[in-house]
């Protein structure tokens, strides 16, 4: 009896430790996939953002905003971005977790000049919604010698 105990808490442990490495890779094929949509697509998915909206901090500076899917309309003239060093850390598993990881692109917004050196750190709550993950809110910080957009607040 002692050893079936023994047994059932070990693939208990196991499968909670695949939970964890599941939502991980699930949260990082998602801002894989963000990115190329918007290389490919030359537009954020508005799908990308939560039915409840996203509270966020944009790399061009400014105050808190909130946005929704129908408020989003960035589009570019161009752009070629990627993402590296994801790390993400699962905070109810299947549920909630949040992704760091850093981006760069050479990109020029509609309507904005171009942005030759748009190189930035990304924190972004998920929450998974209707068996996919969304971005609840979001945190762009440039880095030092790189630029945020080229516009200076959300209109």
């Amino acid at each position: 009896m002692k050893i079936l105990v023994s047994l059932l808490i070990i693939a208990s442990c196991a499968m909670s430790a695949q939970l964890r490495a599941d939502t991980a890779a699930e949260v990082r094929a998602v801002v894989v996939a963000n990115i190329e949509y918007t290389n490919k697509e030359l537009a954020q998915d508005p799908q990308r953002i939560s039915s409840k909206g996203s509270k966020e901090f944009f790399s061009s500076g400014g105050l808190l905003n909130e946005i929704n899917r129908a408020s989003l309309d960035n589009t570019f003239v161009a752009f070629k971005g990627s993402v590296k060093h994801i790390d993400v850390t699962v905070l109810v598993e299947g549920e909630a977790a949040v992704a760091h990881y850093y981006q760069e692109a050479v990109m020029q917004p509609t309507g904005s000049a171009a942005v030759p050196n748009y190189r930035t750190r990304v924190t972004q709550a998920f929450v998974k919604e209707d068996g996919a993950w969304k971005i609840r809110a979001a945190h762009w910080s440039p880095l030092v010698g790189g630029a945020g957009t080229s516009q200076a607040v959300v209109k």
